[in-house]
């Protein structure tokens, strides 16, 4: 039997942590699948969540995801999920291992990056990371500004040159 609902193709993003990439010195990044209920899959089809606070715990060889804000289900009854709840991330045994290592080291977290759908299914983007501190975000921040900078008046002077 075929099934006649249409297979969602390609990446929609549903909740991106901006915030993490300033706060952190990104090291390496995984994408993992979530252990989701009904009711959390329907929240985040209709695109809302929260990745501000997150933050992921390995735990005996699993992985789980804190803090992570999806709001409850507007059309859910009594079995909908709890907005803050806990949920187990789906990754290899030998991803799991590697960042067991890497953040036993002192000043490391894994954070979320990006809640998506792909090809129809709920992933995340964790990073294994390393705290920034406070004159590294502003180094960040300085470049940042000094590549807009540029960036303006190059595009000032190709104006010109164009109607010249």
């Amino acid at each position: 039997m075929v099934s006649t609902m249409a297979k969602e193709k390609g990446r929609k993003l549903i909740a991106q942590n901006k915030k993490a990439r300033h706060d952190y010195a990104i090291i390496d990044t995984y994408e993992a699948g979530l252990v989701l209920t009904g009711t959390e899959v329907k929240s985040l089809r209709q695109g809302r969540a929260s990745l501000v606070d997150g933050f992921v715990q390995l735990d005996g060889h699993e992985a789980w995801l804190h803090n992570v804000h999806v709001p409850e289900y507007s059309q859910g009854t009594w079995t909908n999920h709890s907005a803050r709840r806990k949920r187990k991330l789906l990754l290899h045994r030998a991803e799991i291992e590697k960042l067991e290592s890497k953040s036993q080291e002192s000043g490391h977290a894994i954070v979320p990056l990006a809640l998506y759908f792909k090809d129809g299914r709920a992933k995340i983007e964790i990073a294994l990371a390393r705290g920034k501190k406070e004159y590294d975000k502003r180094q960040t921040l300085r470049e940042k500004q000094d590549r807009r900078e540029t960036d303006r008046a190059v595009s000032a002077v190709r104006r010109k040159q164009q109607h010249a």
